[in-house]
């Protein structure tokens, strides 16, 4: 099944679906396609706009998007920077370190929620701050 844009002689625009191209040219010189509107069988083929490929229009990121990312890349630059990633020990390691039994130190790492609620429990303040996945160094 194929679908053409097509156009009267007095500018009516309709869509015309046939099995194939010979289909629609058989119709037509049979004065069998004609317009919906004027019934004018003197009809052609327009291009149609799904068929025409479009260059797409960039996105626009307002300033406040942009200031956004800025800000967020910086955080994130400055965690990975600054504090130790222990991975899943974060729990284990933020009660060593509220217990003195290591120095005070900067973390950062995963937990549960159930470690989560834990170091609540006992007083532990955390922040969670989402991470971008790092990309595949393997590769």
């Amino acid at each position: 099944m194929i679908a053409y844009d097509l156009k009267c002689i007095d500018g009516h625009s309709f869509e015309g679906w046939f099995e194939d191209s010979q289909a629609y040219e058989s119709q037509k010189k049979k004065g069998l396609v004609a317009c919906p509107v004027c019934n004018s069988t003197r009809v052609t083929r327009i291009p149609s706009t799904f068929a025409i490929k479009s260059s797409q229009i960039p996105q626009k990121v307002s300033l406040e998007e942009e200031h956004l990312k800025k800000v967020g890349k910086k955080i994130v630059d400055f965690v990975q920077k600054n504090f130790d990633d222990v991975g899943c020990d974060f729990a284990k390691e933020a009660l060593k370190i509220h217990y003195g039994v290591e120095e005070p130190r900067n973390i950062r790492g995963v937990s549960t929620e159930e470690e989560e609620k834990m170091l609540k429990e006992e007083g532990i303040e955390f922040l969670k701050v989402p991470m971008p996945e790092r990309p595949d160094t393997d590769a």
